[in-house]
């Protein structure tokens, strides 16, 4: 399999405070990889730099090829995150919350209610369709994990995704996780500090004080 996400000598500090210094792993493609460290070891810290939402210090970032530098949107389209706190809009419907998100990547009409269909079987909340978002409690976490896959990504970033799930939705997201890894070659990054969940994992990281332990 080749590398599908490529990090040389990651190095990010907030003034004195040094969140990862110098990180180097490899995560081929269509594995699981997990990164594994308390709160605090800097694994947030480097989903975020991945995402393009913080700038590195230094070091090099490769996605699919791609230089994180140079090809940011382009690298965008290839991922589809799941975050440890919801970007779901409260307000609106499960539909209106992945329609909108869709809208994006220029997903609409008949394209956009096929793969909503196929999400909602999937992860099993067709029945919460019209529902705000605010109202679903813990379900919520179902449509956070639908809108990161709305486009299809390469690769999937779980940032810690089962904190303070129920054993139910739990489940439900790692059938998800294996079914798409087999139908799409799919490549989940995964962020935990359960042991259980890195346990399955083809490869782990274990991160401490923003280090390779």
């Amino acid at each position: 399999m080749e590398n599908i996400i490529e990090i040389d000598h990651l190095h990010k500090a907030y003034g004195k405070v040094t969140a990862v210094q110098d990180l180097s792993f490899r995560v081929r493609e269509g594995e699981l990889f997990a990164f594994l460290g308390v709160n605090g070891a800097g694994k947030s810290t480097t989903i975020n730099i991945l995402c393009g939402q913080l700038p590195k210090n230094s070091g090099r970032v490769l996605i699919c090829g791609k230089n994180l530098e140079t090809n940011l949107d382009e690298i965008k389209r290839s991922l589809g995150v799941v975050f440890q706190s919801s970007v779901l809009d409260q307000e609106l419907s499960v539909r209106d919350n992945l329609k909108s998100r869709a809208a994006l990547y220029g997903i609409a009409g008949r394209a956009f209610e096929a793969r909503l269909d196929a999400l909602a079987q999937m992860l099993e909340f067709e029945e919460l369709l019209k529902r705000p978002v605010g109202r679903l409690s813990g379900r919520q976490r179902r449509i956070d994990i639908a809108r990161a896959l709305l486009h299809q990504p390469k690769i999937l970033i779980l940032d810690e995704p089962t904190t303070g799930l129920d054993p139910q939705t739990r489940s439900i997201l790692w059938q998800v996780v294996g079914q798409l890894r087999k139908q799409e070659h799919l490549t989940v990054f995964l962020t935990t500090h359960y042991m259980e969940e890195a346990a399955d994992a083809d490869d782990v990281v274990i991160l401490d004080h923003g280090k390779i332990a």
